[in-house]
């Protein structure tokens, strides 16, 4: 078997016991609720005979491996449960509103990288004046909290430029100019923060190429710094630019949680939020289980990146 070959099918393996192990800690969460979670969810108030019957319901009077066996039976059908407030399939309900969560988490990452890679590059190859600024931007990127830029930027572009809407949403096939407005100040208050790690990155995987003997080398020929830099630096750095990217999908998709609750997105990270308010422990479930399994194949679809971007890495792990 050849090495890519190898490579993609040994990183494909790894993943399914990772897979498993999640879906093993997201079912425990109904468990590892302190007290009777099925009273918690009724209230105390609830008769005996209610919290028996929902117990039941639930299936929580079996043994627990049975209850995993089951639920990951239905999970892997398709079959995630009942939302027990309004009795609709969680499947239908993650259908719906997985698309708006994925939407926001795509858009500000294609921001946050449309954004940071080039003033990476600009930071690494820029004078001191350039550099300055652009750290000043990755200090106030990463300090700053989601929420509170949300707020301001509501403030400031809903509030007094009346620009845009505070909060809201409609579907892109309804109304994509619509849906672009609505989505422009989560994707800027998402996006803000993870443009300033790439750009981090960025500057420091160039900077580590262009130290490199043989980018001394092409100088020495005559290349032109701009030719360097496109053609040999951005293609060395691209493994850690790609890695910090797969990393902060991650940090995307729990960030949307704050983020869809604060603009009044209908995603699942609004979803997983009325769920806890409501003790609707079978929506925390599935919301969960989504993002989780969500991020787990975005890093491996990194992993399968970074192996072609640098086949040295599928080599080495063959």
């Amino acid at each position: 078997m050849s090495g890519p070959l190898a490579f993609v099918l040994r990183r494909v393996l790894v993943t399914l016991p990772v897979l498993l192990a999640m879906s093993v800690l997201v079912f425990l969460i109904i468990h590892l609720v302190p007290g009777d979670p099925v009273r918690t969810m009724l209230g105390f108030r609830a008769t005996d005979a209610t919290v028996a019957e929902m117990r039941h319901q639930l299936g929580l009077d079996r043994p627990l491996l049975d209850q995993y066996v089951s639920w990951l039976s239905g999970v892997l059908r398709g079959d995630l449960g009942t939302d027990l407030v309004s009795h609709a399939s969680l499947s239908e309900l993650l259908a719906q509103r997985l698309p708006v969560t994925f939407e926001l988490a795509g858009l500000s990452m294609l921001l946050a990288v449309l954004v940071g890679v080039p003033l990476g590059v600009r930071a690494a190859t820029g004078g001191r004046w350039t550099r300055r600024l652009t750290e000043g931007f990755v200090v106030l990127g990463v300090s700053v909290p989601d929420f509170w830029l949300g707020i301001m930027l509501v403030i400031l572009f809903a509030g007094l430029l009346a620009w845009l809407p505070p909060s809201g949403h409609v579907a892109f096939s309804d109304d994509p100019v619509g849906n672009l407005r609505y989505m422009a100040l989560p994707v800027l208050t998402l996006a803000t923060g993870e443009a300033a790690y790439i750009l981090r990155t960025t500057r420091s995987a160039v900077e580590s190429v262009l130290g490199r003997p043989f980018v001394t080398f092409l100088r020495a020929k005559g290349l032109s710094p701009r030719r360097i830099v496109q053609g040999h630096a951005l293609r060395n750095a691209g493994p850690a630019i790609v890695t910090v990217i797969g990393i902060q999908v991650g940090v995307l998709l729990g960030g949307a949680i704050v983020i869809e609750q604060l603009f009044g997105l209908p995603g699942v990270g609004k979803l997983i939020v009325t769920g806890i308010t409501q003790r609707n422990y079978p929506v925390v479930q599935a919301g969960v289980l989504a993002i989780a399994t969500a991020f787990i194949l975005v890093s491996l679809l990194t992993d399968l990146i970074v192996g072609w971007l640098d086949p040295r890495v599928a080599d080495a792990a063959s």
